[in-house]
């Protein structure tokens, strides 16, 4: 399935995350007159995009055709917000909801349908580059169809059979690319430390990341590998990886992290 055939699609919540989404299904293919954006307090970005691709912006999506309902809004506020739009949801409305930490059995009660994936993308969604999970109960094999198109559009997809791993899913890949951002940060850091000034040091950085990751992108070998392939025994990587890979080191560290994350996911489901 295609998302030229796909609307009309209404996205409740048009911030950050959900108008990375935006811009993947417009870059995707999906006609822009179908697709329509529900922010009562759009950002200034979402009022400059949906203007230049002539897009319904509305407050409310009450009176719309809605056969895709995107709800992309912070779990804090999606019971209000969920009741808000319950009269839009009708028996040809699929619901795809990116909230973290809120379950599809509280998507169901709350808007008295079955038709629900539950998905978590992430950022790079707004460059193609992004990777979400899915899951749905009770949907048909076109509602599956639909869903896997709208989050292909922003990058790889997989799919779960049960709820219980998006808590982690959240934790890994949803909050991953912040832990790859402060990556960039604390490795400018060092090199200031080091002598450089500070735009070199945050070249290097960024660069060093972009870099590996578009390696990474290119060579299919494991992360493990081409780890190794940089490591000359002895060497100045291996003396660093002695620090990194030592005891409470990264791999300690990104464990508590991911296992904070996912808590506070788990903790979002039961607010």
């Amino acid at each position: 399935m295609t998302l030229s055939e796909i609307g009309p699609v209404v996205l409740v919540g048009a911030g950050k995350m959900g108008l990375a989404m935006a811009r993947g299904w417009i870059a995707g293919g999906l006609p822009p007159d179908q697709l329509v954006l529900i922010d009562p307090k759009p950002l200034e970005a979402t009022t400059a995009f949906a203007a230049a691709h002539n897009l319904r912006l509305l407050e409310s999506p009450i009176g719309i055709l809605t056969h895709v309902l995107v709800l992309a809004v912070k779990p804090q506020i999606i019971k209000e917000v969920m009741a808000e739009v319950q009269p839009a949801v009708g028996a040809q409305t699929l619901v795809l909801s990116i909230a973290a930490g809120i379950s599809i059995k509280t998507i169901s009660e709350s808007l008295s349908t079955e038709r629900v994936v539950r998905a978590m993308p992430n950022t790079p969604a707004q460059i193609g580059k992004g990777i979400s999970c899915a899951v749905g109960f009770r949907i048909t094999e076109t509602d599956s169809k639909v869903a896997d198109a709208l989050l292909r559009a922003a990058g790889d997809v997989i799919w779960f059979e049960t709820e219980d791993k998006l808590d982690a899913v959240t934790a890994v890949s949803g909050s991953g690319p912040a832990y790859v951002f402060y990556l960039v940060e604390a490795l400018a850091m060092a090199a200031m430390r080091q002598g450089l000034d500070t735009g070199q040091a945050m070249r290097l950085a960024r660069q060093t990341v972009i870099g590996a990751a578009g390696l990474m992108e290119a060579d299919s070998q494991p992360a493990s590998v081409l780890r190794e392939n940089v490591t000359s025994p002895k060497g100045t990587t291996y003396a660093a990886l002695q620090v990194l890979m030592g005891p409470q080191g990264l791999e300690d560290l990104m464990d508590r992290a991911v296992t904070a994350a996912r808590e506070r996911s788990e903790e979002l489901g039961r607010a």
